[in-house]
């Protein structure tokens, strides 16, 4: 069930009866040659409607921009400093907070936003009586593990294998298969412990393995993501 559906009164309505508030959170950064620069707000939206389909959930507009630094100057690459990101996710998710929700999910499909997702969740705790829960691809690395052939790029993941199969889940369409690629750059001297960027390692904006990608892995991978996260909520 999505907000933008509901008027005000509708959504009153939610909250009396214990639904559970959910903002989906992504980017708009590159994602190689054959992924359109949205996927990380689809797959966070996927996950969300996947999620409210299990369970008494609100859907909300979502935030389509993160931080993005690595790939700045790359094509479709719009992104936020890490201050403005937090500072956007925390009034927002305080504006739902003071609706009257007092269960709400953050779901988040981009990698570079969790750091700053778990400190505005701390932050939000403090003044607010809300269970906040900060979700991305829950216990990923069995996950991962069970249904991928291919290896990440040194424990990184991007434009491959992996969100290449949930974007075909979500939607086979956007994704251009003629343009599958595999690609395992070398790891800069100093990556991860200086400044340097992303955009200028890999040719093709792909870390991995896109070519062993298929929809049907990707359904599976995310049905057992959903029911890992149903069973938070529950808990």
């Amino acid at each position: 069930m999505h907000a933008r559906d509901l008027t005000s009164k509708e959504l009153e309505e939610k909250i009396r009866d214990n639904y559970i508030a959910i903002l989906p959170i992504g980017s708009c950064e590159q994602h190689g040659p054959h992924l359109p620069i949205t996927t990380d707000i689809d797959l966070a939206e996927f996950m969300a409607t996947e999620i409210a389909r299990k369970n008494k959930a609100v859907i909300f507009p979502s935030l389509n921009f993160g931080y993005s630094w690595v790939w700045t100057g790359l094509s479709g690459t719009i992104t936020l400093s890490q201050e403005t990101f937090k500072r956007v996710v925390y009034e927002l998710t305080e504006s739902i907070a003071k609706m009257g929700f007092d269960k709400i999910l953050l779901v988040n499909g981009h990698d570079s936003n969790k750091m700053a997702l778990k400190y505005v969740i701390r932050d939000l705790s403090e003044h607010y009586d809300a269970k906040f829960l900060n979700i991305f691809y829950p216990n990923m690395n069995e996950i991962y593990a069970k249904y991928m052939e291919s290896e990440k790029w040194y424990g990184m993941f991007h434009a491959e294998e992996f969100e290449t199969s949930l974007m075909m889940a979500y939607d086979d369409l956007r994704v251009r298969k003629d343009n599958l690629v595999s690609e395992y750059p070398d790891k800069p001297k100093y990556y991860g412990i200086d400044e340097s960027p992303l955009w200028d390692v890999s040719q093709s904006g792909v870390f991995g393995d896109a070519t062993k990608a298929s929809k049907e892995k990707g359904y599976l991978m995310m049905n057992d993501f959903i029911e890992e996260i149903s069973q938070l909520l529950k808990d």
